[in-house]
């Protein structure tokens, strides 16, 4: 009787087994399944939610994401049928590049028949220009407030940006991406002409192309809020999740002559101070090329560094020179009044009182007639002593000029300085400075903070047939007027600092070639893979590096994102000493005396003759990062005006993708009879399983058990 119980017993396994099976298969096959019905869009940039002190910004789905039919707008007269006409709403537009305006999106902002938008990247870029910042960007976080020089306050007298129409800062509650593959966009055109075409106005037949577009936020209404939001997890969660995290990352600064980092200079030290900035936007998530607005500047200054530190007195100079470039500027100055901050508090190995002078660049690759722009601060120049100081510098870059095909032009006095990291340190101390522009007024750079603002447009033109390492060495225009721009810069620093005005200095027009090829065509070039460490190699790229600053979880320690991998390279490269040490010494920070003074970087090297290995080697130099996050988020003032206070929310997924949705008559048809073989399928199993004991009864089991 036992061997028959464990044989009958048997029965249940054996079924339990066989659905195993099946939603094994299912399983198996699901993804396949996906695979027919679903085309995924890979190569899409997102406008996603940001948060400051007051309000919210950007783009954001529902939870399970958006759906709607596809609607390809191509021109003004296309919007009536998404708006108004077409019968199958709710619609995803597929919009034109040059469509994509605050106008048109305020439209499809107002309807309710708008699901969202699918943004076809413009080829070429908009002869009229486009910019979606403000017309006076960073307003209200410079020098020039309601509180101080209110008579040059929100831009008063100087629109810088007078084509910006401010869409960045507009808030959408639906997903809003970018097509950045013309690929792509042309599958969701064919499926478009192939299902969605009304023809005489009439709807058109089922089954139809539509779009699904997934990016639900975390955060909302406020910075104020969503830390609140994080503090709670933080303290009652055990599993706490935040929702948003603050922009953050790092300025990168080094100076000529090396500077102890654990201490702070004595007052009778004088540190020359140029800048420039480190960062870009657009209205898309990590979709920041920055040409002219931000990789103008760094690259010319980068050139000029270089050109300072091969001068053999450099080490000698009366005066120290600082070479600071600062991360986060566009989102209200972080990395600037955060470098202020700390000056302000002892942290940083140089404080206020020892700068003696300060020279900004700003956009200076569009220059007109071979003009370079000198602005001042009025206010400060109201002061007898500084006033001196700044035409003594003027006199020094106009002399330094000379012998340059770079025309200096000065610009009244009564003119406010336009938007620059210099505001930041004028808000605390009257520092003689000067910012440096190809513009007089208004930009010249028609696509400033914008998808648009790359190489093309500050004229990097390469022959065709070039191959990448012929590309990377060929010098295009804009590589030789910033080089003249750099050597300008170069011997103004060196004068300013006490050396000598009849020392020739000169930038190197084959760094600046190069320079320009690595940040704003391919990072993944023979040069940056020769001076990267080994573990930023992951950030090298056949495209062009994005300059949106990254959002980092409070109270941990962000990583460099890859433009700033790439600068400290490019830095150490240019300026810094090949030395003779072990990856172990240049990676020990306990084994050298020196290491307050210097940074070490074990760089990957050039590959070896007729080999795939390569050589690596160590690097000193004097270049160190400083945490760019703004001082509101030490100071928990999360609705602070004094400084920045943006966010970024947090996500679980971004993606898009279309597939083909039957008519709503089909759906309810499929709904009815998957409820009838649902049913079918219980009364099934129901008299199966009742049965159980007559259908799987096998002839062995009559009988009795032979011994």
């Amino acid at each position: 009787m036992a061997a028959a119980g464990e044989k009958g017993g048997s029965r249940p396994g054996w079924r339990s087994l066989g659905v195993s099976v099946i939603l094994l298969a299912a399983l198996c096959h699901g993804s396949s399944v996906e695979r027919k019905i679903y085309i995924p869009l890979n190569s899409t940039a997102p406008c996603v939610r940001l948060l400051n002190a007051t309000h919210q910004i950007g783009c954001q789905s529902s939870r399970n994401g958006d759906t709607g039919v596809i609607h390809v707008v191509e021109k003004e007269e296309d919007l009536s049928w998404v708006l108004e006409t077409g019968p199958t709403p709710p619609y995803v537009v597929l919009l034109e590049g040059n469509l994509f305006t605050k106008a048109t999106l305020l439209k499809f902002k107002e309807s309710s028949r708008i699901s969202g938008i699918a943004v076809m990247y413009s080829k070429p870029s908009p002869p009229e220009g486009f910019s979606l910042d403000h017309s006076c960007p960073n307003d209200g976080f410079g020098l020039y407030t309601d509180d101080h020089g209110s008579q040059y306050s929100h831009c008063n007298g100087s629109l810088w940006n007078p084509l910006g129409s401010g869409m960045s800062y507009e808030d959408f509650q639906f997903p809003i991406f970018l097509l950045e593959d013309d690929n792509e966009t042309e599958v969701i055109k064919q499926c478009y002409r192939e299902h969605n075409i009304p023809v005489n106005d009439t709807a058109p037949k089922y089954p139809l192309c539509a779009m699904q577009l997934i990016s639900p936020m975390h955060a909302v209404t406020s910075t104020v809020t969503c830390m609140r939001r994080n503090s709670i997890q933080m303290s009652f969660s055990i599993n706490p999740e935040a929702v948003c995290d603050s922009l953050a990352g790092y300025n990168v600064w080094s100076t000529v002559k090396p500077v102890n980092n654990s201490d702070t200079l004595p007052p009778e030290d004088q540190v020359v101070v140029s800048a420039a900035r480190l960062d870009g936007r657009s209205f898309f998530w990590n979709l920041a090329p920055a040409a002219e607005s931000t990789v103008s500047s760094l690259v010319t200054q980068l050139a000029a560094a270089e050109a300072i530190h091969k001068m053999p007195d450099s080490q000698s100079l009366p005066r120290n020179i600082m070479f600071a470039f600062f991360q986060g500027e566009v989102f209200d100055y972080i990395g600037s009044s955060r470098m202020v901050y700390d000056m302000e508090k002892g942290r940083f190995p140089i404080r206020l009182n020892n700068i003696h002078s300060f020279v900004e660049l700003s956009q200076v690759a569009l220059r007109n007639s071979s003009a370079l722009w000198i602005h001042t601060d009025p206010i400060s120049r109201n002061n007898d002593t500084v006033n001196t100081e700044v035409k003594q510098l003027i006199d020094v870059l106009k002399t330094s000029s000379k012998g340059t095909n770079v025309t200096l032009q000065d610009i009244d006095q009564s003119q406010a300085l336009p938007p620059a990291s210099f505001q930041r340190f004028l808000r605390v101390r009257n520092i003689p400075g000067v910012v440096l522009t190809d513009h007089r007024g208004e930009y010249r750079n028609k696509y400033y903070n914008s998808m648009y603002d790359t190489s093309t447009n500050i004229n990097m033109d390469y022959p065709s047939g070039l191959s990448k390492e012929e590309a990377l060495n060929y010098v295009t225009g804009a590589a030789q007027s910033l080089s003249e721009v750099a050597t300008l810069l170069a011997k103004t620093l060196y004068r300013q600092a006490g050396g000598s005005d009849g020392a020739e200095i000169k930038a190197d027009v084959n760094s600046v070639t190069r320079m320009l090829y690595g940040f704003l065509v391919m990072s993944n070039n023979s040069w940056f893979q020769s001076i990267i460490r080994s573990d930023w190699k992951g950030n090298l790229v056949n495209k062009p590096p994005q300059y949106y600053v990254t959002a980092t979880s409070l109270g941990s320690k962000p990583s460099p994102n890859p433009p700033t991998s790439f600068l400290i390279s490019v830095l150490a490269n240019l300026t810094g000493q090949v030395v003779n040490y072990t990856k172990e010494q240049c990676q020990s920070p306990d084994k050298d005396a020196k290491r307050e003074l210097y940074e070490y970087l074990w760089v990957q090297g050039p590959l070896d003759d007729n080999s795939t290995t390569r050589v690596p080697f160590c690097v000193r130099s004097t270049l160190r990062s400083h945490l760019a996050e703004s001082p509101a988020f030490e100071l928990n003032e999360w609705d602070s005006t004094e400084y920045s206070t943006w966010t970024e929310s947090r996500w679980k997924e971004i993606r898009a993708r279309i597939f083909l949705v039957p008519s709503h008559e089909l759906e309810v048809i499929t709904l009815v009879v998957g409820i009838v073989v649902l049913l079918a399928s219980f009364t099934a199993t129901y008299f199966i399983n009742a049965k159980a004991d007559i259908l799987f009864t096998s002839a062995q089991d009559s009988g009795s058990v032979a011994y």
